[in-house]
């Protein structure tokens, strides 16, 4: 077997073994939660009798390991269940909220990537003077803030003193494109202030590593301006560590959006999981669970082949 196909079915199966060991976890936690899914869904009022029929219903006097692989089993196949609480089928639910969350990750992401390689260049090209310092401080205060303090003072005095964006990002599918940009323009401005400052940062830090090397002297010494050495030397052989720090702020973006999907009540897939919580929807909760950890693992080894893909030491280890 050719050595990089073999690396890339390593990567495959470690990330099938992942999302079987993440489903287990999601399971195992749901599990250990405190109280009853039975009790929390007829309320206190409820007759001895009642829940138990309940519970039967449910499948909860049923042993753990069973209720596992009968519902993992059935998220292999593409059955996620039914809600509790409304009676309708996950699958469907998540659909449209999943696709709401991916459309805000995907706008985010087309500012926040090219934007954060731009500035790290910048900051490579004015390397220890104003501009690059006025970058690293910029972008390391921004991370040092929760990302939902920085949603509510967008809101305060961006949407409500200045009228710019929508302090609620609702959108449905009557509405235009245009206009549900409008209406995510705040969500994506914080979490682009949230993911720039890593990946702003690993993109300096791989290009000054690379710029160390003795055919980026030679370039210096052909005559190239600093531009030039940068952008055609330095950054092509600087891609595999920028790669995967893009790759995991992706993942972010997707997996990390609860907190910004409840303080704009963007109708995402983080709202729909905190509502899940709350009203104690068991599984919706765990659908929740394993489809977050998928694209997360997903993104994560797809990382790892692209940065194989790219570097000619992974490719041939030996």
């Amino acid at each position: 077997m050719h050595p990089i196909i073999k690396l890339i079915a390593q990567r495959f199966t470690l990330g099938i073994l992942l999302l079987v060991a993440a489903s287990v976890l999601i399971f195992g936690l749901t599990e250990a939660l405190p109280g009853d899914a039975a009790q929390a869904v007829l309320g206190q009022a409820a007759t001895p009798e009642s829940l138990a029929n309940l519970r039967e219903e449910m499948g909860l006097n049923r042993p753990a390991t069973t209720r596992y692989f009968e519902w993992f089993g059935g998220i292999l196949q593409g059955d996620m269940g039914v809600s509790i609480i409304n009676r309708l089928d996950i699958a469907e639910s998540v659909g449209k909220r999943l696709g709401n969350t991916l459309f805000l990750a995907f706008w985010a992401a087309i500012v926040s990537v090219p934007l954060a390689i731009f500035l790290g260049l910048l900051a490579v090209r004015y390397r220890n003077r104003w501009p690059d310092k006025l970058i690293s401080g910029v972008t390391l205060t921004t991370i040092s803030i929760p990302e939902f303090l920085i949603g509510y003072v967008l809101v305060y005095f961006l949407a409500v003193k200045l009228g710019f964006g929508s302090a609620l990002a609702m959108i449905n599918d009557d509405m235009s494109l245009w206009q549900k940009l409008q209406s995510i323009v705040l969500p994506v401005m914080v979490l682009t202030l949230v993911v720039l400052a890593h990946m702003m940062r690993m993109t300096r830090a791989a290009i000054l590593n690379v710029m160390q090397s003795a055919y980026i002297e030679t370039a210096e010494l052909k005559g190239l301006s600093v531009f030039n050495v940068i952008a055609k030397h330095a950054f092509p052989n600087a891609v595999s560590p920028i790669v995967n720090v893009v790759m995991l702020n992706l993942a972010y973006l997707v997996v990390g959006v609860v907190v910004i999907e409840v303080v704009f009540v963007y109708p995402g897939m983080g709202q729909f999981l905190v509502d899940a919580v709350t009203k104690r929807d068991v599984p919706v909760v765990l659908a929740c669970g394993v489809i977050f950890a998928a694209i997360y693992i997903g993104l994560n080894m797809l990382a790892d082949i692209i940065s194989i893909l790219a570097n000619p030491r992974l490719r041939h280890p030996k």
